[in-house]
């Protein structure tokens, strides 16, 4: 069976991905830092018959990440790579005068450092499987400008940086940046919880990540609404 590591997945997106890749056969090694969230998710992830390890911790902790990817060999390897998890560097936003540096400095730790981290470790394992493949976790805001979003946008807009320039290095694998647009998530409600719009559940979208991994088309940045057209 091909194996996942996914972050971030107790609760939003990583959740919805990894219930769709257990129930095409994935096993999955999963990681958040709320234990209760994870083990729940986990339980329910697990139902579809696959193994399903749920392993506690924050990926920005060199150790956790060692962790995720030797528990990720004892399963048979790591085909595919999602960093999901992500800080916003403030809750709610506020504009960059306002912005602590501590705060920054968390999300680009989280969003960028840690990604790296994590392809880092789990280099060689990727490059033994014969579809190799990392995807990180975007956001319109790495594209554009919106008011408040300046920190967040910027750590995920040196994210997209940083897998466009590994997928150069690593011709082997596919790299994808992927903006799955505005969710109804935790991590959506914690930036704007002013903010009442509807917006489409994270299962929503994740037709558009299995198209890509269907099809496998160049590395490279993709966006939800062109996925999900393509899916239909």
């Amino acid at each position: 069976m091909p194996v996942a590591i996914i972050t971030g997945a107790s609760k939003g997106l990583g959740r919805a991905l990894a219930e769709a890749l257990a129930g095409r056969g994935w096993d999955l090694v999963l990681d958040a830092r709320g234990a209760q969230a994870l083990a729940a998710a986990a339980e329910v992830v697990s139902a579809h018959g696959t193994r399903v390890s749920a392993l506690p911790g924050d990926v920005t902790d060199a150790a956790h990440r060692t962790e995720l990817v030797a528990t990720a060999r004892r399963l048979g390897g790591v085909d595919l790579l999602v960093h999901n998890a992500s800080a916003l560097g403030a809750e709610p936003l506020v504009r960059l005068e306002e912005l602590s540096l501590e705060g920054l400095r968390r999300a680009l730790e989280v969003n960028l450092v840690a990604g790296l981290g994590l392809v880092q470790e789990a280099l060689p394992l990727l490059r033994a499987s014969r579809a190799g493949t990392v995807v990180a976790v975007s956001s319109d805001a790495a594209a554009e400008a919106y008011e408040t979003w300046g920190g967040y946008g910027a750590s995920k807009a040196a994210l997209d940086q940083l897998v466009a320039v590994l997928a150069v290095e690593e011709p082997g694998l596919r790299v994808w940046a992927v903006d799955p647009g505005d969710m109804a998530t935790d991590l959506y409600a914690a930036a704007v919880p002013d903010d009442r719009e509807p917006r489409p559940e994270p299962m929503a979208v994740v037709p558009g990540f299995l198209r890509l991994l269907d099809e496998r088309p160049p590395s490279g940045r993709y966006g939800a609404a062109a996925l999900l057209d393509g899916a239909r």
